[in-house]
């Protein structure tokens, strides 16, 4: 199973391919779509539409995984938000890839074990149980989570990454 994770964002759209087979997840491709705040909002909207369908028509995903809208502080920030997880919802309606949609909450439990993990918590995480060279940046992170979680969600009786972490690594 291939899983195109998505984290959407104003400013930047983290995304991550990830094939699953067995116990194993690896990346194929992940990355941050970034769309200059000097645009108007449509015109990013339209420059994250077409990083996606490219990354879609470039790697062929089966199913798609987004995280949900939260309202933190500001609402117009997750109202802009929702635009671009409409976005992105419309790549996979287009291309009539299967979507999950995941709190953050629930992305967080099924990659660190704690549902109000930090963001560092998140990056160390997916570092390791993907055994990642480098450690991503903030947003290609949180997608490659989203991925994770999905995985995670779509067979759940092989255990969460995370369990199957520790099984690799117990004594």
């Amino acid at each position: 199973m291939v899983v195109l994770g998505i984290d959407p964002g104003t400013r930047q759209t983290g995304y991550a391919v990830v094939e699953a087979t067995g116990d194993l997840a690896i990346v194929i491709e992940s990355g941050a779509l970034s769309a200059s705040p000097r645009y108007p909002f449509h015109e990013r909207l339209r420059i994250i539409f077409d990083g996606l369908v490219d990354i879609v028509e470039r790697c062929h995903p089966d199913e798609m995984a987004i995280e949900d809208v939260f309202v933190k502080k500001n609402v117009r920030v997750a109202l802009k938000i929702g635009h671009m997880r409409g976005v992105a919802l419309l790549v996979a309606a287009m291309q009539e890839i299967q979507v999950g949609e995941y709190s953050p909450g629930a992305i967080k439990q099924a990659v660190v074990g704690n549902g109000s993990a930090s963001k560092e918590q998140v990056k160390f995480m997916v570092t390791a149980l993907l055994k990642l060279a480098d450690v991503p940046g903030e947003d290609e992170a949180d997608a490659l989570a989203v991925a994770l979680c999905h995985i995670h969600r779509r067979r759940p009786s092989e255990g969460s990454p995370i369990d199957i972490l520790y099984k690799r690594y117990s004594c």
